[in-house]
């Protein structure tokens, strides 16, 4: 009996330290590595157009013709609301969830 329970924590804290080590918070120049990668990706490119997209994405600079790049935070931003428009939420209830959403990435 003792063992088994001697186990069973063990394991939940290995489970607890993992979980908390997937959280860890990125910098704002990892978000901005992520998002870009993301982006690139979506557009299936590869090679030298691949990394001269990331270079300028990485850099801040424009990522399409005639488009400003946004910083992680103003990305985050973006679809934090995207997502509270799509589910129709107005006031208090839109205001805790662009907060929860915005402290989730950040």
């Amino acid at each position: 009996m003792k063992i088994t329970f001697l186990v069973t924590l063990v394991f939940g804290l290995l489970f607890v330290t993992a979980l908390g080590a997937a959280e860890k918070n990125l910098t704002p120049q990892q978000q901005r590595m992520t998002l870009c990668n993301q982006q690139a990706t979506a557009q299936t490119l590869s090679g030298d157009a691949r990394k001269h997209y990331m270079s300028d994405c990485l850099k801040n600079t424009k990522t399409e013709p005639g488009q400003k790049s946004l910083t992680p935070q103003q990305q985050r931003m973006r679809e934090c609301n995207a997502q509270a428009t799509q589910q129709s939420l107005k006031g208090d209830d839109r205001s805790k969830f662009m907060s929860a959403c915005l402290k989730k990435q950040g």
